[in-house]
């Protein structure tokens, strides 16, 4: 297919400049074959994967309808998830900035409704939002259709699976006949094809299919990494590929919450996303990590659709998933918008089975990969100071009387001496400490290690759960350390981990600053560092756990 440029596709200039402004290099295939004719009013039906620019596609001709001096609702784009409906309602914005007075907001469950009354009251020009939430807003009269001009049903057959079909149809139904309906859905099923015989009008139908079902930008491969190694090859990866954007995914809530705990006191910017995590600080948490503030997520599954966020660099597979699709769903998040993107999945014993599956599933091969050494982890550390010393010379952005220099000097040291003594404190300082795995030792010590893993993974959880147990917290903290009070415990769902990855996130502490976290009904005891006490104390006065203020103070026992 010979994709025209954006200039082509007959977007008015304001667009064109967002669409050149946020580096757009050439439209998606969806995205060339559905913006002429959404422009010239049709009614359309786009059968596209996620992934593949449609949101873009249905966007900026919405964009197109919209008088911005008339301030009612005239674009109504409904998302099957809050997620989603967030997310499109960004793009939104990102695509009409150009626009002086654009006011769009998203409409979804889950969130005061207060805010989104007055909003709607206060006149807006394009909604985003789920079925259920605007049915709510329709029933209430502070939704008014009366003046859509065209309605996007965004992911109809998820909607559809989701049980929102009768929503969807009064929702459709409250529109005035005079208006433009664009359905975008992965698949044509029978309750897509009934919504668009009730409420198209005569559309037209674009499928865009990939040949496989990965992006073919994706660059895919796995290492063969024992359960006790993970955190240790994830690490090194991290450390040698330095990627601005990483998304983790675990397969169970438990595994990313320890993942997230032992990321964070290796001093990654890392936070999570799971099941349990509040609507309000699973916002918070996607904003920062759009924004660069956190450059790692560890996820469950909950955050592998509707996720979009382009500049993801790698995805890793830290648990394989079960099922193949999901698969494919967690990778998806890399590659985005023309960019190149990384899939790197860690399989260990039986799992090697599953990712044959994968393979034929996606109908194409994964790479197996050697797992980075320590040596090579030092060597990419050393040439990254090297570089940045470098540049700074170079630059002259530094002292020039080196008054500190001149002292050393005057005490007899050698400057090949004093320069080398400070780029061992340069590496001591944004380094971390590795360790030696299994991995690390030749081939056949290397599969040793991994039968006896095999064997003994359930021996090893019941030494666990007997090594917790004799875990108990001393009556008085060690030499060092300071005991905290926490007014939130057991009975409001606090997890040591989620404590701790909290402290470490607020207060910015390093490496080992946090002791022993015991947990009782309605409070817990934190051991830390006492240089850091106060700091800490103060830095999370505003702060939250599980959604809930909290009291944190010297235990007074």
């Amino acid at each position: 297919m010979d994709i025209p440029p954006f200039s082509k596709l007959g977007l008015p200039a304001p667009l064109l400049k967002a669409v050149e402004s946020l580096d757009f290099e050439k439209p998606s295939p969806i995205q060339a074959l559905a913006i002429p004719p959404a422009l010239a009013g049709k009614d359309l039906v786009g059968l596209s994967e996620t992934g593949s620019g449609k949101t873009a596609a249905f966007v900026l001709p919405a964009l197109t309808k919209i008088n911005l001096d008339h301030h009612v609702p005239q674009v109504l784009i409904l998302s099957p998830t809050r997620e989603l409906a967030v997310q499109v309602c960004e793009e939104v914005h990102r695509l009409g900035t150009n626009l002086p007075g654009l006011h769009a907001i998203p409409v979804y469950g889950g969130a005061p409704i207060d805010r989104q009354l007055r909003a709607l009251k206060n006149g807006v020009h394009l909604i985003v939002g789920t079925p259920g939430r605007l049915l709510d807003h329709l029933r209430r009269k502070s939704f008014d259709p009366a003046h859509i001009k065209i309605a996007i049903l965004d992911e109809a057959d998820r909607m559809l699976d989701m049980g929102f079909r009768e929503d969807m149809e009064l929702i459709l139904g409250a529109i005035h006949d005079d208006h433009q309906t664009l359905f975008y859905s992965a698949t044509m099923n029978r309750g897509v094809e009934h919504l668009i015989r009730a409420f198209g009008n005569d559309p037209e139908t674009i499928s865009v299919k990939r040949k496989s079902l990965t992006v073919a930008s994706i660059e895919q491969r796995y290492y063969e990494v024992r359960h006790r190694s993970k955190l240790e090859v994830l690490s090194r990866i991290i450390d040698t590929e330095e990627p601005r954007l990483a998304l983790v995914f675990c397969n169970t809530k438990r595994s990313v919450d320890e993942c997230t705990e032992a990321l964070l006191a290796r001093g990654y910017s890392a936070d999570r996303l799971h099941g349990d995590i509040t609507q309000q600080l699973r916002e918070r948490t996607l904003r920062r990590f759009r924004e660069g503030k956190v450059e790692l997520l560890v996820a469950t599954d909950v955050a592998a659709r509707g996720l979009d966020i382009d500049d993801i660099d790698i995805v890793f597979n830290y648990d394989l998933p079960q099922d193949p699709e999901d698969y494919v769903h967690r990778i998806g998040r890399t590659g985005r918008a023309g960019r190149t993107g990384r899939a790197i999945s860690f399989v260990f014993g039986r799992d090697i089975y599953r990712l044959q599956n994968v393979e034929r599933y996606i109908r194409q091969p994964i790479a197996h990969t050697r797992i980075p050494s320590q040596e090579e982890v030092e060597g990419k550390r050393a040439d990254v100071i090297f570089e940045t010393l470098k540049d700074l010379l170079e630059s002259g952005a530094y002292d020039p009387h080196g008054s500190q220099i001149e002292r050393l000097l005057d005490q007899g040291h050698a400057a090949t001496d004093i320069a080398g003594a400070l780029f061992t404190l340069v590496r001591g300082a944004t380094g971390r400490e590795g360790e030696e795995i299994a991995e690390d030792r030749p081939k056949h010590e290397h599969r040793k290690s991994f039968d006896r893993e095999d064997r003994s993974r359930s021996s090893d959880r019941e030494d666990g759960k007997k090594k917790r147990k004799r875990e108990r917290m001393s009556p008085t903290p060690e030499q060092g350390m300071t005991r905290l009070f926490l007014s939130l415990g057991k009975s409001q769902g606090a997890q040591p981990g989620e404590i701790a990855g909290m402290l470490y996130r607020e207060a910015g502490l390093p490496d080992g600053a946090i002791g022993k976290i015991a947990l009782f009904p309605r409070h817990s005891l934190i051991d830390i560092r006492s240089e850091f006490a106060e700091s800490v104390i103060e830095s999370t006065r505003h702060a939250k756990l599980r959604g809930k203020p909290f009291k944190l103070a010297h235990d007074r026992k």
